[in-house]
């Protein structure tokens, strides 16, 4: 009896660890297949068909006090966006914006650029808004091996951050200049010069140190610098310290909402030479700002509406009809870089078809393929150094001109040659 017993428990636990064995090797199997298909969502081709659309991530201001010069990049790319898809964009491929606010700050531009990478696995990325931004948010596509290119960043040193970084907006050093010598060409009697910067962003201190060295290079004295925040609304005690020194010339380098206020301030304090803004005033925004008080306020630029050329010809045409109002400086450039993407795609599809590429080698190929090209957009023909930084040969002097009713105005542009 006892030895039927053990037979029966012999059996049974060898029928109990061949079904564990059995078990274990289901869920090996099962752990395999997982990590299989979390490889593939990982690693895949950029499209599954050849019709679908290729995502492109656009990292803008949509909230904080820089949200008026984000929506005009988003204008850009928006007009940009129908227009290439319209002509067939990637050889018959569309084109599918995904959208990501930056905010105003560091940790928003972070977020955005992260989730446009990881989550919403875009072939490249336009922006951020700001140049504080870039240097914080441009390493994370680096590091990720991303094609990013600036529409609005200008500081110094941001092609620099990395081999995915391009930036199709001129760097200050070359456009800021223009708008000094302009100034003395309208009064050659300018000796005394003030200049105001806000301290808490990367670009106006980039822009600062280049119009205080323009500004000693032409031998005119500097007679004081002045600082102040982004943020900032009462410019009441700069703006009288400077008046104070009798300048001819002043100089701002801030944004629209604290450079309006500050031009208003200025005038309503009494002073009557001429003001220079610099790239943060490149927007249509700048003159509900400051209204009437705008009037003569100078400008270096990157982009004029009438510049002839056939796609800026057309961009205009098509920005008037959806906005209502002339193009300005920055959706000009947001429109250019989705160009140079959408062309350099096309070349690349030719050489090599794009949705037979994973995800990481297209973003890669593509970069390589962008930094050859040569384009004619509607800043006129651009192309690229070896680093990423915009060759551009056309640039321009605006001042503001306000209508009579001191609400809108235009940018009025001089010759400079």
């Amino acid at each position: 009896m006892k030895n039927a017993i053990a037979v029966k428990l012999s059996v049974g636990i060898a029928h109990q660890t061949a079904l564990l064995f059995i078990c274990s090797m289901l869920l090996i199997a099962c752990g395999k297949s997982g990590n299989s298909s979390e490889n593939s969502a990982n690693n895949p081709t950029v499209t599954t068909g050849a019709n679908d659309a290729i995502p492109i991530g656009i990292a803008f201001a949509q909230t904080s006090n820089i949200a008026l010069l984000g929506q005009e990049g988003s204008d850009g790319v928006k007009i940009a966006e129908k227009y290439f898809n319209d002509q067939g964009a990637i050889n018959g491929r569309p084109i599918k914006l995904v959208y990501q606010d930056t905010g105003g700050d560091e940790v928003g531009a972070i977020n955005a650029f992260q989730t446009l990478i990881n989550k919403d696995k875009v072939v490249a990325i336009v922006g951020p808004t700001l140049s504080q931004q870039a240097f914080s948010a441009d390493p994370i596509a680096e590091r990720n091996q991303v094609p990013v290119i600036g529409a609005s960043n200008t500081a110094k040193g941001i092609p620099e951050i990395g081999d995915y970084v391009a930036r199709v907006s001129s760097s200050v050093a070359v456009v800021a200049p223009y708008s000094v010598k302009a100034a003395l060409k309208q009064n050659s009697q300018i000796k005394r010069v003030a200049v105001f910067y806000a301290q808490n962003d990367a670009f106006n201190k980039s822009e600062t140190e280049i119009f205080q060295k323009t500004v000693k290079d032409l031998g005119l004295n500097l007679v004081t610098v002045q600082k102040f925040q982004t943020t900032d609304t009462d410019f009441q005690s700069q703006a009288s310290d400077a008046i104070n020194l009798k300048p001819d010339l002043v100089i701002i380098s801030g944004l629209a909402v604290d450079g309006g206020n500050l031009v208003k301030q200025l005038r309503e304090l009494g002073y009557k030479g001429i003001i220079i803004g610099g790239n943060g005033f490149n927007t249509s925004h700048i003159f509900s700002v400051c209204r009437q008080l705008c009037e003569g306020v100078i400008i270096a630029q990157a982009y004029s509406p009438v510049y002839p050329s056939e796609i800026n010809t057309a961009f205009r045409k098509a920005y008037i009809e959806q906005y209502r109002r002339e193009p300005p400086q920055v959706s000009a450039q947001a429109f250019t870089a989705l160009q140079v993407y959408v062309e350099a795609l096309k070349s690349l599809d030719k050489k090599s078809k794009i949705n037979k590429l994973t995800l990481p080698q297209l973003r890669t190929q593509l970069n390589q393929e962008l930094l050859k090209g040569k384009y004619q957009t509607p800043l006129g023909e651009i192309a690229f150094t070896p680093v990423g930084d915009v060759i551009q040969k056309e640039f321009y002097v605006a001042q503001l001109k306000m209508e009579a009713n001191g609400v809108n105005g235009k940018f009025s542009f001089l010759s400079v040659k």
